[in-house]
């Protein structure tokens, strides 16, 4: 039998304070701003914020979905050995950064990675640093 693989998906992280995100959110909202094609799409306030999604628990998570396929929340509390809360909490975490996706089959809830290669994209001056002469933020 052959093995389907899942094709891999990029996922591209930006790292921005909160405050600079606010601004460059209502930049974007008010049009003086266009986000390029290649910026990244999901956004943690911190490179600790992200490590704590994507930790090495998290990642084997990751890979035990994707390599057993569990049909439901219960399946997979009995691979992982963690809570049915614990799992929860942290895939909900991650659905809301597009890592995974959660399917209702049924009654059941199965979990579906979204994302298995990642890029993080940040900088000391990424943001909010006025432009010379122009009077707009580059952000």
């Amino acid at each position: 039998m052959k093995e389907r693989r899942m094709a891999q998906k990029m996922l591209h992280i930006g790292i921005m304070p909160y405050q600079d995100y606010k601004k460059r959110t209502l930049a974007i909202a008010r049009g003086e701003y266009r986000p390029q094609p290649d910026e990244p799409k999901v956004w943690f306030e911190s490179v600790r914020s992200m490590a704590q999604v994507l930790s090495n628990e998290n990642q084997l998570l990751l890979k035990t979905i994707l390599e057993r396929k569990p049909e439901s929340l219960k399946e997979l509390e009995a691979a992982t050995g963690r809570s049915s809360s614990n799992l929860s909490r942290t895939l909900k975490t991650m659905a809301r950064y597009g890592i995974v996706r959660m399917e209702k089959v049924h009654r059941n809830i199965r979990p579906v990675v979204e994302a298995t290669n990642f890029t993080v994209q940040f900088g000391l001056y990424a943001s909010s640093r006025p432009e010379q002469g122009t009077g707009t933020a580059r952000i």
